[in-house]
């Protein structure tokens, strides 16, 4: 097991994956709890059953895997129905979080979460570091990268803590603002970091 957990968090198209597979090429084990949350609704689990039921065999594209995009369409326009499908995913990624954690073998490990501070998930981790972006750069990035309507992406951003939140809650912070070296370079720093508490640690 890993000696130490930084959560990894940020608002949406942050940059949260470019950080983490950057942290991924220093050899360090990633734990991602998108990945995680596709994986809990995969083909053939029991979380996808629960969404069938729930809303129907119109929310699976034509290979019978979920439409995730329909989806978000669906529970960000209707508080009820994202409140279910939070309650029914939440505790499913949880337990993932925490077994992959537990079997991480880097000297310290990433848990990227992108609701991290919405969530509370804060006692999973040992230190939370975020990656920082401004709102409007954050808007351009998702509407290009997941061809969605900036209303939805908005809406997206509304319902994730505040830049202000996420900031009060970070032990570190990437900002996000210029290419990808000066993202590197900072990841860098931080490994540095990272490895000297777990050796100081040790």
């Amino acid at each position: 097991m890993s000696k130490l957990v930084i959560g990894l968090t940020g608002g949406i198209a942050s940059g949260k994956t470019t950080v983490s597979d950057l942290f991924a090429k220093l050899g360090i084990d990633i734990i991602d709890a998108d990945v995680i949350a596709r994986e809990v609704v995969a083909k053939g689990t029991p979380g996808l059953a629960a969404i069938v039921e729930k809303f129907g065999d119109n929310i699976l594209t034509p290979d019978l895997e979920l439409d995730r995009q329909k989806l978000r369409t669906i529970v960000f326009s209707d508080n009820a129905k994202k409140d279910w499908l939070n309650a029914l995913l939440h505790p499913l990624i949880r337990e993932q979080m925490q077994l992959q954690t537990a079997s991480a073998t880097s000297p310290y490990c990433i848990l990227s979460v992108p609701l991290l501070v919405e969530n509370k998930l804060n006692a999973m981790v040992s230190r939370t570091l975020v990656v920082d972006i401004d709102e409007a750069s954050q808007i351009k990035r998702a509407v290009a990268r997941d061809n969605s309507e900036q209303a939805i992406i908005e809406s997206i951003i509304a319902s994730q803590a505040s830049r202000t939140q996420r900031l009060a809650a970070a032990d570190d912070v990437i900002v996000n603002n210029k290419d990808l070296e000066w993202l590197s370079a900072q990841v860098q720093d931080l490994h540095q970091m990272y490895l000297n508490i777990v050796n100081k640690n040790l």
